[in-house]
């Protein structure tokens, strides 16, 4: 009895220096962040507009269809159903790693019957018994390792809300584009319709001798096209609804969007920029980026474990009789109880390199880490870029449409009045009608430059949401 309590003693002893763990500890790499975004001059939001929706960011564009079709992205998407897969895979992991920390018990029971050719008789035996081994973390190998689990964890987490984020703006840009194609069908069907009562008017003016047939075939001519880029527009949405459906997980028959009833005039909202520190927490692919930073510091931790002992304390109690009736009696028990300690003598090398490998792939996360925020710096400035000088332009091309709407009703009075040709006609309705494409086209990249940017801003998600993923044992 004395052996048992001086081995018990000498286990939990040795259990007592596990607070010890090789490795570095993390720290955040650092990065220097600007106080203000250089494109930020001049930049106001409107109140009381002063921050982005919780999650459902695309809401400040103020458009229900868009909002019903966002809402399906998550559910849907399978982009977004993978990395919900994989997100689960990584909880597996971290549990896995967890589980180390507690001893692992195991339990057997077996009857055998034995008989050896040259002796007559044969022999039973019966055993039970009950299994304990447990490897206290003498050197951190498994606080790394959980510290590891848990940073993956977060990792991938932040890897699933950026997937959202970047089907959510692929399918908010995809509806823009397409509401653009709807105001474009709207303009060109007007046009057809102004074509054709030019048309008839040159017909009328022709057949009483006013005007020249070349004027009646550049009438035809003009129309036809107006015509053929009417059905062109038609292609390039139905190619972005079927975009759209498969951002929502549908087959392309199974989503009709109805044409907008009325002109598009959706504008780009007020979008609150806050300062640029703030998108190391906005921004879920940054939160990526450094949780795998975090990920492969405890990897270090786990590789130079290797180098120290490991030790073992097992402990086992049963049953072992030949003969069943004699099972629960005092001899047919027993029981075993001690530590093990093992340590690598020779490797080759290879604790060694996979140390190497591990510092080599912290550095990496580092890198990769610090590039994400320079690349988001980047983002946030180009839009804000984009916002403000398409801005300038749009109220640019709002005179010229205005003035070539002007000059346009100037040249048509003038033929009516027989002082001009037709020719001077085509060329002021062409311009006029460029004009008014252009518009459309600058107010679609301002949209998009919206949506790019709430999106550069990490479009109201927070780390505050990965905190809560992390379990202690």
């Amino acid at each position: 009895m004395s052996r048992f309590i001086q081995t018990t003693q000498i286990a939990l002893l040795i259990a007592m220096l596990s607070a010890c763990s090789v490795g570095p500890n993390y720290v955040k790499p650092t990065m220097q962040t600007p106080a203000a975004f250089k494109e930020q001059a001049g930049w106001k939001t409107a109140q009381p507009q002063d921050e982005l929706p919780r999650g459902q960011w695309w809401e400040i564009f103020g458009d229900t269809e868009l909002n019903k079709l966002v809402a399906q992205v998550e559910i849907s998407n399978q982009n977004i159903r993978a990395a919900e897969a994989q997100y689960r895979q990584a909880r597996a992991l971290a549990q896995q790693s967890q589980a180390s920390y507690y001893p692992t018990v195991t339990g057997g029971a077996s009857a055998t019957r034995s008989k050896v050719s040259n002796i007559s008789n044969s022999t039973s035996n019966y055993n039970l018994n009950l299994g304990a081994s447990w490897e206290p973390d003498i050197w951190g190998r498994i606080q790394r390792t959980v510290e590891a689990g848990n940073a993956g964890l977060q990792a991938s987490a932040a890897d699933l809300e950026a997937a959202k984020l970047s089907a959510q703006a692929a399918l908010v840009q995809d509806y823009f584009l397409l509401r653009t194609n709807d105001a474009r069908k709207m303009l060109l069907d007007n046009t057809v319709a102004n074509y054709e009562k030019s048309l008839q008017l040159t017909q009328n003016q022709f057949a009483v001798g006013v005007a020249a047939r070349a004027d009646v075939v550049a009438a035809e001519t003009q129309l036809k096209s107006a015509k053929a880029q009417t059905v062109d527009v038609g292609v390039q949405r139905a190619q972005l609804e079927h975009a759209i459906s498969i951002l929502i997980g549908k087959a392309p028959s199974e989503l009709s969007i109805e044409p907008a009833a009325n002109a598009f005039v959706t504008l780009p909202p007020a979008i609150p920029l806050g300062i640029p520190s703030q998108l190391l927490e906005r921004r879920p692919d940054i939160a990526a980026a450094e949780r795998r930073a975090a990920q492969a510091n405890a990897q270090i931790g786990v590789a130079e474990a290797a180098f120290y002992p490991s030790l073992t304390l097992s402990a086992t109690l049963g049953l072992q009789s030949p003969s069943f009736a004699n099972w629960l009696t005092a001899p047919a028990r027993f029981w075993s109880l001690g530590p093990a300690l093992a340590q690598t003598i020779f490797d080759g090398g290879l604790r060694k390199a996979q140390t190497a490998q591990a510092l080599a792939v912290y550095d990496q996360n580092t890198a990769n880490y610090r590039q994400t925020i320079l690349l988001a710096f980047q983002q946030v400035e180009d839009n804000l870029a984009a916002l403000r000088i398409l801005e300038q332009e749009a109220q640019l091309q709002d005179d010229a449409v205005k003035s070539a709407q002007e000059s346009l009703q100037i040249t048509l009075n003038q033929y009516k009045a027989g002082t001009i040709t037709y020719l001077n006609v085509v060329t002021v309705e062409t311009i006029a009608l460029n004009n008014e494409i252009t518009a459309l086209g600058i107010q679609s990249n301002r949209l998009t430059a919206a949506v790019l940017l709430v999106t550069a801003l990490g479009g109201g998600w927070n780390t505050s949401a990965l905190n809560t993923l992390i379990k202690k044992p």
